[in-house]
C-alpha cells in the first residue's frame, strides 16, 4: 500500500462519521507547493467556500506558499469567508494527514479567526 492510498484509507472513517452527522466540514488538501481548504455543505455535499495559496489575495503577502506561514494565511481566509457566508461551526476533516505542521497551523488560525470546530 503506497502513501497516498494509506492516507485516503485513514480519511474514510472520519468522512463517514461527518456525513452521518450532516454538518458542514472543513477539508484540507496539501501538496509540497500549496495548501487548499474547502468548506463542504453537510446537506447537499456542495463546496460552499474555498481558500488556497493559489488565490491572489492570499499569496500576495507570502514569500513561500508551501510552509506553515502560508497555511496560517489560508486558515484566516477560510474563516473570514465562512463567517461572511453565515457558517459559524464546522467539522474538521484533516483528510488523513497527521495533525501536525501545516495542518495544525491552518486549524489553529481558523479557530483564532472565529471558526468553531
Amino acid at each position: 500500500m503506497d502513501k497516498k492510498s494509506s492516507r485516503i484509507r485513514r480519511s474514510r472513517k472520519t468522512r463517514a462519521k461527518i456525513r452521518e452527522l450532516g454538518v458542514d466540514r472543513l477539508t484540507i488538501f496539501r501538496t509540497p507547493r500549496h495548501t487548499y481548504a474547502q468548506i463542504i455543505s453537510g446537506e447537499t455535499g456542495n463546496v460552499v467556500v474555498t481558500a488556497s495559496t493559489l488565490s491572489k489575495e492570499t499569496s500576495k503577502d507570502l514569500k513561500h506558499t508551501g510552509n506553515t506561514g502560508a497555511a496560517i494565511a489560508v486558515g484566516k481566509e477560510i474563516a473570514e469567508k465562512a463567517k461572511a457566508s453565515g457558517i459559524e461551526s464546522v467539522a474538521f476533516d484533516r483528510s488523513g494527514y497527521k495533525y501536525h505542521g501545516r495542518v495544525k497551523a491552518l486549524a489553529d488560525s481558523a479557530r483564532e479567526a472565529g471558526l468553531k470546530f
